[in-house]
């Protein structure tokens, strides 16, 4: 295992990369690495990402206490959204959160990335959730977050950025540039006129592509127990974790609420109300 003060170098290195990649601003953005049971470094509040050097780094516990900060450096406020994370998902070891340009676009419009447009998202990804706005410090922004953990490595954090978490430094950081990178893509292509998507049969197959390659994390892929045997889903199934027949009847109720909401704007239409 890498040393301490290996890991503080290392998370200055992803923070140099995040800045010059355009995806925090000034003091924006914050990383943390878990290095023990109760042990976490973290990056402090009011320092530009690119521009640290490893005495900024703090070291916590589980509940944010600090351990250890040079004098002058104290965690962000946002680690209670860090903490949260490790809390829920055990299998964490880093969290990332910034603020790239096109993801916090799509989190600002209220848009999530749910569309599969290209194989690497799909396996990687898979659906990115936006997480309803939560006030910056206080327990809301946790809270939001606390109920995607379960099934996502990354979210959007409404009107505010994106959170992506993972079992290493390098890896929370390979989440939040494949997001940035899904998100351009996605923006891209809707200037064009919109995304072609991948066919349902060719999103299947790379769902169990990525069973296949043993890859660690959570992914809508691991939720449909249909699909975890090795069976294919049926077209309603949303891959939420319920049972094919029940994401039948939700979709079933669906449509007849649909319709008996058309036939009743039809009838008002027809007696001029």
């Amino acid at each position: 295992m890498a040393s301490e003060y290996a890991i503080k170098l290392q998370m200055c290195e992803i923070g140099k990369r995040i800045y010059d990649r355009g995806m925090v601003a000034a003091n924006d953005g914050n990383i943390s690495v878990k290095i023990g049971p109760d042990e976490i470094l973290c990056t402090p509040t009011g320092v530009s990402k690119g521009f640290m050097t490893p005495e900024y780094i703090c070291k916590i516990d589980s509940k944010g206490n600090i351990l250890h900060a040079y004098e002058g450096f104290r965690p962000s406020s946002e680690i209670k959204m860090h903490l949260r994370v490790y809390k829920e998902r055990p299998d964490v070891m880093s969290v990332v959160h910034a603020h790239p340009m096109y993801a916090t676009g799509f989190a600002i419009a209220g848009i999530p990335l749910t569309e599969p447009i290209m194989p690497e998202a799909v396996i990687s990804l898979g659906c990115v959730p936006i997480a309803e706005y939560g006030t910056p410090s206080t327990e809301e922004i946790p809270d939001a977050v606390a109920k995607y953990l379960q099934h996502y490595d990354a979210v959007l954090l409404e009107n505010h950025g994106a959170l992506a978490y993972s079992d290493s430094l390098l890896n929370a950081y390979y989440k939040m540039e494949s997001l940035e990178f899904y998100a351009q893509l996605m923006f891209i292509s809707k200037m064009l006129g919109g995304p072609k998507e991948l066919s349902e049969e060719q999103v299947k197959t790379l769902y169990a592509l990525r069973s296949k390659y043993g890859l660690k994390g959570k992914h809508p892929a691991d939720l449909c127990p249909v699909l975890a045997q090795g069976k294919t889903p049926c077209p309603n199934c949303d891959f939420s974790g319920r049972d094919c027949k029940t994401a039948q009847a939700a979709a079933a109720a669906k449509t007849d609420n649909d319709l008996v909401a058309e036939i009743a704007k039809r009838v008002l239409a027809q007696l001029g109300k």
